[in-house]
């Protein structure tokens, strides 16, 4: 790994120290160990918000089968059914398989139980103690990050609650997973400005490196050897378009080559410390005798380049991704060009596609993610792109966090076009 990220990680584990550490002695969640930890005591001050009583996490064989919430208010695999109940109040239980309570033991929860024959008397024990008037459970329409109860453990559930009047207390976590998955932590936003930045100097390292001749494989070869050298891991499957011989979108790397007159695209990202990154960069390859690139790609790089400045400065706390989306859509419609057929922008974390609020159009494919309100501290990727015949796909892509006054890019911006 470079220096810079070395330094980088440093700063990210120190900022966590200090903006996730809390006061213990409340006997509710006490001495701050982990990101984990803090994460949970942020989701009871969001069902305290949102005014569920109760988020039951019910998982199982979760090596196989992995709810995406886990990482973020779990941080342990289990193997047997598995309950982790987080209540407003700040109560934080885990109800598991006694060969799985010991990674619990001493960790984030204010309570581990475990069971060996059943699960079912000791989970209704559990509610009982607690009362819950609602109890929200891991199911989504439109956001995939709060989907990870299956059907047939929303079944099992419902078999364990029969009887009881839990079962009509239960509603959809999606509001909690959303705000918990974007509202991000001081020591999440060190980490995701870690990944950019190292995302951004392994660009310029490959973009010496990069021939004509070179097909799309070779290229995201390069990407992929600059990521072992620095100790990194990709975000996604590198994405590689030699002018406009293939589609961009999210096509595999083929053995089209690169030849003068292309413009290189490479969409890519890393993870650092479970956080990812995603960028787009651009090269272009002059033709012999060409001593500038074509006018046409200049304006069109010049265009992507300020729609996705302006769209930052749009990016405040109460506006919506909808909202966004359309004033990145009309610049580019004054300037004649045809939209993009994506979002603008979805949110990064863990995930590269995070979950919650998307900077995109009121499409059905989106659901009603777009119409949610932006919040300070909320991750997300700015990109579009301008396809041109005969040169290929002018698109950037840039990760931004929403503060009050606009959103503040994560690392170096790709502001001028590369040319070899």
């Amino acid at each position: 790994m470079s220096s810079g990220a070395v330094g980088c990680l440093r700063r990210a584990f120190s900022a966590a120290r200090k903006g996730l550490a809390h006061p213990g002695g409340d006997g509710i969640i006490g001495r701050m160990d982990s990101l984990v930890t803090a994460k949970i005591r942020q989701a009871s001050g969001i069902l305290a918000e949102q005014g569920i009583d109760l988020w039951l996490v019910f998982v199982r064989e979760t090596a196989m089968h992995r709810d995406p919430v886990i990482p973020l208010v779990v941080g342990a695999d289990v193997v047997w059914q598995s309950f982790f109940l987080f209540t407003a109040g700040g109560r934080a239980i885990a109800l598991v398989g006694n060969l799985d309570a010991d990674n619990f033991t001493g960790a984030a929860f204010t309570e581990v139980r475990s069971y060996t024959t059943g699960v079912r008397d000791d989970l209704l024990a559990t509610l009982d103690r607690l009362q819950p008037r609602s109890i929200a459970v891991d199911y989504s329409r439109d956001d995939v990050s709060a989907d990870g109860l299956t059907h047939g453990m929303y079944l099992l559930l419902c078999d364990y609650l029969a009887g009881t009047p839990y079962r009509e207390r239960l509603v959809s976590a999606e509001n909690i997973i959303g705000r918990l998955r974007s509202r991000k932590l001081p020591g999440e936003i060190h980490r995701l400005e870690c990944a950019a930045r190292s995302a951004d100097e392994l660009w310029r390292e490959v973009a010496d490196q990069v021939r004509a001749g070179m097909t799309e494989r070779e290229i995201a070869g390069l990407v992929s050897a600059a990521m072992t050298r620095r100790g990194l891991e990709p975000s996604f499957e590198t994405i590689v378009n030699a002018g406009d011989k293939t589609r961009p979108g999210h096509g595999r790397p083929t053995d089209a080559r690169l030849e003068p007159g292309d413009l290189l695209h490479v969409d890519f990202g890393v993870r650092i410390d479970g956080y990812c990154s995603d960028i787009q960069r651009l090269l272009y390859l002059r033709r012999p005798g060409e001593s500038t690139p074509p006018p046409e790609l200049s304006e069109a790089f010049d265009c992507v380049r300020d729609i996705i400045t302006e769209s930052a400065s749009e990016c405040r706390p109460g506006r919506t991704g909808a909202d966004i989306d359309a004033v990145a859509r009309n610049r580019l419609r004054e300037r004649g060009y045809p939209e993009y057929e994506h979002a603008l922008g979805h949110q990064l974390g863990r995930s590269v596609h995070d979950g919650g609020a998307v900077l995109g159009p009121p499409w059905e494919r989106y659901g009603r993610t777009p119409h949610v309100p932006l919040e300070a501290g909320n991750v997300f990727t700015l990109e579009l792109e301008i396809n041109l015949p005969g040169i290929g796909c002018v698109g950037l892509e840039e990760d931004v966090v929403v503060e009050n006054t606009g959103a503040r890019f994560l690392g170096p911006r790709q502001t001028e076009l590369v040319v070899r």
